[in-house]
């Protein structure tokens, strides 16, 4: 068994995705044509995933998301998100979506969620793909909108309306402003993460767990300046969502192979780390990539290829008794596929 068909075979959870940053290129090119926005010059429709930083990802971002407007195209690029991370072998997905960029564009937060919903729904009933939502918060807007924001997505709360996020250009906009917003979802029952650690310091991953309760860190790569924050993390079992291609393409730990790359420091050092996508066909990438990127960048051997997937299911934000019964039949599961490669080796 090939290395691409075990990681692709391997049961497994995406928990950091992008729904804007899930949008085939030529579907953004077919929804910014028909609602009117305009575009950079291209030759071939792959250049309008281009960009080497963070600053120019999330003007592209942008983009994409205001060429999503009716409650069709709410559903289209769902579904085909949904249906990317099905086709990777992915089991389940808890996946972002930023809904203050279209409410921005006049759209309304009904509009979005009732495509995005839809979508959902037939991703469940055609390939059983199991999806909850998490809208994020912009941190470059301010905490006034923030709870502006929950005044959306709090009437909408449901076993499918998880949680949410925080995410867009971290270095500028730390965490601490938020604690209110994240005091106020909490107790209205929302589950909590936030990207934080990626282009800030760690002590954003610190105000991250102290200030805003956040369960698990979307990327979290510069804890590892705090040794004593890395040993705490460690002990509370905090879960690191990591993305292989989006360090390599959006961040300045381009190299995979290095010793230090965060990626391979933050698994020495012993934290959980779950693989996820972050904006896949942004990166030219999907969920099966980025565990093969790991394996042949890091020489990372498929058990623990299968221990990061079954790390993927403990960090989920499923009911106890739906991940001990997932566990039992994913570790099942993977113990066939993994004496399957033992025998075809």
């Amino acid at each position: 068994m090939t290395l691409e068909v075990f990681a692709r075979a391997l049961p497994k959870a995406e928990l950091h995705l992008h729904l804007a940053g899930a949008v085939k290129a030529e579907t953004f090119l077919k929804l910014a044509r028909k609602n009117g926005v305009n575009l950079p010059p291209f030759a071939e429709v792959e250049e309008l995933y281009r960009y080497d930083n963070l600053v120019d990802f999330l003007q592209v971002y942008d983009l994409v998301a205001r060429s999503v407007v009716s409650a069709d195209d709410f559903h289209l690029i769902t579904y085909e998100a949904l249906a990317h991370v099905a086709n990777a072998g992915g089991r389940y997905v808890e996946f972002f979506f930023s809904p203050q960029v279209h409410q921005d564009a006049g759209i309304s937060y009904e509009t979005m969620f009732s495509g995005i919903l839809k979508a959902m729904d037939d991703a469940d009933k055609d390939f059983g793909l199991i999806s909850r939502l998490i809208p994020a918060i912009n941190r470059e807007l301010t905490p006034d909108r923030a709870f502006e924001f929950l005044d959306l997505v709090l009437p909408y709360r449901s076993e499918k309306v998880i949680g949410i996020g925080l995410d867009y250009d971290e270095e500028p906009f730390p965490p601490a402003p938020f604690k209110p917003v994240y005091e106020r979802a909490k107790k209205a029952g929302m589950r909590l993460t936030a990207h934080a650690g990626e282009a800030g310091p760690a002590a954003n991953v610190r105000d991250a767990l102290d200030l805003l309760s956040v369960e698990r860190i979307d990327h979290g790569y510069r804890v590892l300046e705090d040794p004593a924050l890395v040993r705490r993390c460690i002990d509370d079992g905090i879960a690191f969502t990591v993305c292989p291609s989006s360090t390599v393409i959006l961040t300045h730990w381009r190299d995979l192979t290095a010793a230090d790359h965060p990626i391979h420091a933050m698994l020495d050092a012993g934290l959980k780390l779950v693989v996820a996508t972050d904006d896949p066909p942004m990166l030219q990438t999907d969920l099966a990539k980025e565990y093969r990127l790991l394996s042949e960048t890091m020489s990372l051997d498929r058990r623990t290829l299968a221990d990061l997937a079954l790390n993927s299911l403990d960090a989920a934000w499923l009911d106890e008794s739906t991940k001990r019964d997932w566990r039992a039949a994913w570790s099942n599961e993977i113990s066939h596929l993994l004496t399957a490669g033992e025998r075809a080796a």
